[in-house]
Parts: C-alpha cells; structure tokens; sequence
C-alpha cells in the first residue's frame, strides 16, 4: 500500500522489459487465491463438523449437518461469509492500488506512462479484468455448491437480505477505499512527480476506469445473488398469503377477527423490515406487500351482501348488513394499520411507498363501493320526503298572532326523523367516522339542493306559507345536522340554505339586486321562485312542458348546466309573452321585467 515503494518496483521489472507478464501474474495469484478462499468459505465438510479436525467419513457418507447442529452450521456459514468479504475486499484495495500507481507512474527516460505499456496490447484495463474473473469465480462457485447442498441453498435462500447486506457492504467499502487511495496520492509528497497527470483525478466516483461502456461493476457483484433473491420473494410471498388464506376459509360468511388481522399486519411489518437492507428489496417486497393487500380486497369483497335486503333502509340492521359493516370496518383497520407500518418504515423508496399507496387506494374504494347501495337507498328516501312538501299547502295568509301555527312542516318531521334513526340504526356501526362522515356530509349537501329547489318551486304561496317556510329553513339545518361533522363545513350548500331564507320576505326588486345573486344562489334557482309571484298565466317551466315536480327535478339533475336550465326558463317567459299577444293583453305582470332583465343578466355572466 506504499505508492512509492510500488512504483520503485514498476520501474525495476519496467527496466527488465517483464512489466507486463509480472503484473498478468500478480493479478492472476489474487484472483487463483481468491478462488480457493471462495471455496474453502463454501466447503460443507469443513462447515459441518462439530470440531476443527477433519476426520474423513465413511464410504458414501453425505456431508450434512446433524439434525441439532443447524443453527451451529448456519452461524459457521455466516462467519465465513463474512471473512471472505475481507478477503475480496483486500484483494480487490491492492489491485486498485496497483492500478493507481500504473496510471500515474511514467518513465523517467521515455515518459511513457506505465499503464499505457500495459493497455497497447490489446490487455485491457487490470482492475476490470480483475473484476469480472472474482464476479465470475463467485458466480460459478456459488452455483455449484448450492447445486451439491441442500443445507447451503436453503441459508442462502432462507436469510437472502442478509448476504445481500454483506454484498452491499462489500461494495461500500471498495467505494470508500477507492476514495482513500485519492486522497492519499494526493496528499503524499509524491505529488510532484505527477502534477502533469491532474485530468486522471476526476475518477474519484468510478473505481473501474477503462471499462466498456455498458459494464455496471455493481451489477456484475450482485448477479450471483439472483437465483436465491427469486427463491426468497417466492417464499415471502407465500408467508403473506398463508395467513390471509387460512382466516378467509372456503364458504367462510365472517371477516377476519381482530387478533387474525394484527398477525397478517405483523408479517407484512416484519417481511418490510427485514428487506430494508436494500433498496431493490425493499421495492420488491413492498410489490408483493401490494399483492397481498389486493388478496385481502379480493377475499373481503366475496363477503359482501349485494342483496336487496344490503340496502333495505325501513326496518333494523339485517344480517347482510350487519356483514357489510364488519367486512368495511375489516378493510379500514387493515387500511390504517398498513398506513401506519409504511409511515414507520425509515429509508422506504418512494416507489415502494407508491406500490404499497396504490393498492390501499383501491381498499379505499371498495370501502366505498361497499355502501354505496346503503347510500344510495337513504338519498331516494330523503329526496321522496322532500318532495311531498308540495303535498302540503303554504298558500294561507297569515294568522293574528303574526306566527306560524306550527314550529315546521311535516314532511320536515318526518325527514328529522328519518336521518336521525338511519344514522342510529346503520352508520353508527360503522368505526371509519371519517370514512362515514366523507359520504353522508356528501348526502346532506344534495339535500339541501333538493330542499332549495323544492321551496322554490311552491305555487301559490301566501304570507302564512312563508313564515312556515321560513321555519323549515331554519329545521333543515337541524334535520342534515347528525350527517355532518359540523353543518358550516358543508360549504356553498350551507351558505345557500343561509342566504335564501331571508329571500322569501324581500320584494322582487330587492331580490334581484341581492348580492348573493350568482355569487352563492345561482341566477336559475331565484328565477324559479320568482315565478310564484307571477299570475297563474305566467307558467313555470315545468308547468308549460306539462310534467311533473319530480319529473322536472330529474330534468334538473340531468342537466346541471346553467346555460340549459336559463334557456327552459327563457321558454317559459317567451311562451307567456305571445300568450299575452294572442289575448290583446294590454300589459305584463309586473315581476315580468324583473325577471326578463335578471335573465339577460344571467345570461352575460355566462359569456
């Protein structure tokens, strides 16, 4: 390791004429030594002897280890991996030198440079050479000995992440070594002698030179490992899959219990951890950490109830319920559980993550899918009681004492009491809140919408009818309260509810200067309402087109554009415009103009 005292030496066989042939035998003593310490590492009768004296068996006597003595011939096989990265690790540091000397060493008479000696013929660079013999040698040698033994080949397959961890360390130490060696050249007092040689030094990265473009060093070390890498993401797959397989039994009706689901968690933590000697590994786990989740998805879905009975919403919890709610609660604790084992995980890559991320995704979904018919059910039964307020009469006047004879409406009781018990009798079940509280705050904004809507289109209605409708505005918050974590998080549909209610009492000139016109209540939903102060002549659109309430609500959610909603409003308008010509009337009602000019409003807002 003493670049003057070998360069001395390249000079005495330079000036020999036998540089060359010297330096092939040199290299090729490392690498023959290399290949005997490889063998000797991997030798089964050395490893299964009880003691260090070599006794010669019987005739046909198989080396194996003694049943009780695995653990002893797994710890010797460990101890000599271990010394023989050494070995590699020294021979590989003194070609390194040897080749850092060449490249800076040049002859005093010729100043030719040592190495190009060396590389004219044809020989290509030693550390390469070097290289691809030890890779080979290990490749070759580790084939044959895990072919003749049984015993071998299931340690290196069984406990796979740790030879890749001695591999991986190997190849950090010639890393750093090769640095050194810079760093040494460069600060040895032999500078001087190399000065002229300053462009070698920007190798400091690369400890392989001369090497054809598309040869990865690393690579080459690792391709010994891939038989037994394959044998060991086989075998951890099967450990994630034994425990899934075993608690989803054939015709099984139940998810899995809480203690079954921690121990499938605790397998795919401890596959995750055990992998993260490397990055590569840790990749192709966390695949197979998504493959067993998607099976978990798989199984879990088989047990869902799609029947009528799943989204039966009149009577208590059935029995294909009460299964949904324990196969999503199943899910969310696998889900969170998961989330938690990848947040813990130190140097995770992030396509490893994102493996692992994607397939709890699609845990997320059938989540969802999974009550999406409950949902479903609860929507048509809030928007079927919403509807039959028109059942009910808003056109009384008012009552002397200036307020309504009764605190709300009854289909507003009725819808009260509707939420309040589906949220009893079904979601509370539920342990996901969150989860729960994502698609009902979902729900309450839609019927808030249907609520608008609906107390838009009342006809005729009078003093009474408002002050009522008023109080029914001031009950819905109460009735989508249990669907929300709180009501002001529902956003633009909260803000509508609190905007149009004070509407009701306004004149239409007030109305159509409101500044909540456009911003929070879209120009089509007040254009509606100000067709109830209108004579009967003046139709409501659904009036004119002859449907029904509800048909028209449908119209209205297949058409969510404004620019369509205003033209079958414009329709209605210009229809009672030419009814008025037919008869020779001699004016229009007086909300006409308002609601002519707030169209044409509406209309360039849309441009």
């Amino acid at each position: 390791q003493n670049p003057t005292q070998v360069g001395t030496a390249l000079q005495v066989f330079h000036n020999l004429g036998t540089l060359k042939d010297t330096i092939a035998n040199v290299v090729d003593g490392y690498c023959t030594v290399l290949e005997e310490n490889i063998k000797n590492a991997l030798d089964i009768k050395v490893l299964t002897q009880p003691s260090q004296t070599v006794t010669r068996g019987g005739p046909g006597r198989a080396a194996m280890p003694t049943p009780g003595n695995t653990a002893a011939f797994r710890a010797a096989l460990w101890t000599n991996m271990e010394k023989l990265m050494d070995q590699i690790c020294a021979a590989c540091g003194q070609v390194q030198h040897l080749q850092k000397v060449l490249t800076k060493k040049r002859d005093p008479v010729s100043h030719v440079c040592f190495i190009e000696e060396i590389v004219k013929d044809g020989q290509s660079d030693i550390l390469y050479k070097f290289w691809t013999a030890v890779t080979q040698t290990l490749s070759s040698q580790f084939q044959s000995a895990t072919d003749s033994s049984m015993f071998l080949k299931q340690a290196f397959e069984g406990e796979y992440p740790k030879l890749l961890r001695l591999y991986n360390d190997l190849w950090k130490r010639l890393q750093q070594y090769s640095e050194n060696i810079q760093r040494n050249f460069n600060t040895s007092g032999t500078t001087d002698l190399f000065a002229e040689l300053q462009q070698i030094e920007e190798d400091t990265q690369d400890i392989f030179m001369q090497k054809p473009q598309d040869y990865d060093p690393e690579k080459a070390l690792k391709d010994s490992l891939q038989q037994y890498e394959a044998a060991y993401l086989s075998k951890s797959l099967s450990r994630l899959f034994d425990p899934i397989n075993l608690v989803f039994p054939p015709g099984g009706r139940n998810p899995p219990s809480s203690d079954e689901l921690d121990s499938i968690i605790k397998t795919i933590a401890s596959e995750l951890n055990v992998a993260a000697v490397d990055p590569d590994l840790s990749l192709a786990v966390a695949k197979n950490v998504a493959k067993t989740i998607q099976l978990y998805g798989v199984k879990s879905e088989q047990l869902l109830s799609t029947q009528g009975d799943a989204s039966q919403v009149i009577g208590p919890l059935t029995e294909g319920q009460r299964r949904n709610v324990a196969v999503v609660n199943s899910l969310y604790k696998l889900h969170q559980s998961v989330l938690k084992v990848i947040t813990n995980q130190s140097s995770f890559p992030a396509a490893a993550e994102q493996a692992v991320t994607t397939a709890l995704k699609a845990v997320h979904d059938l989540m969802g899918s999974a009550v999406q018919p409950l949902l479903n059910s609860v929507g048509d039964s809030v928007e079927a009681i919403i509807i039959t307020m028109h059942q009910e009469d808003f056109s009384g006047s008012l009552s002397s004492s200036g307020k309504p004879d009764v605190p709300c409406s009854l289909y507003m009781k009725e819808l009260q009491g509707f939420i309040a018990r589906v949220m009893s009798d079904y979601f509370r079940h539920f342990e996901c809140f969150d989860f729960v509280f994502d698609n009902t705050e979902a729900m309450a904004q839609r019927a808030i919408e249907l609520f608008i809507r609906n107390a838009s289109l009342i006809r005729p209605l009078g003093e009474g009818g408002k002050m009522r409708l008023a109080a029914d505005f001031a009950q819905m918050e109460l009735a989508v309260a249990p669907l929300c974590r709180r009501v002001s998080d529902l956003g633009k549909s909260y803000r509508q509810l609190r905007s149009f209610r004070p509407l009701l009492f306004q004149t239409s000139e007030h109305i159509a200067s409101s500044p909540a016109l456009g911003e929070v209540i879209p120009f089509s939903i007040i254009l509606q309402f100000l067709f109830t102060r209108a004579p009967p002549e003046l139709k409501s659109p659904f009036q004119r087109a002859e449907w029904s309430i509800a048909r028209y609500s449908q119209w209205l959610d297949d058409h969510p554009s404004e620019k369509d909603r205003l033209a079958l409003i414009r329709g209605a308008l210009e229809a009672y415009v030419q009814s008025v010509r037919t008869r020779e009337g001699k004016e229009f009602a007086p909300v006409y103009p308002i609601m002519l000019q707030l169209l044409q409003k509406a209309m360039s807002t849309l441009q």
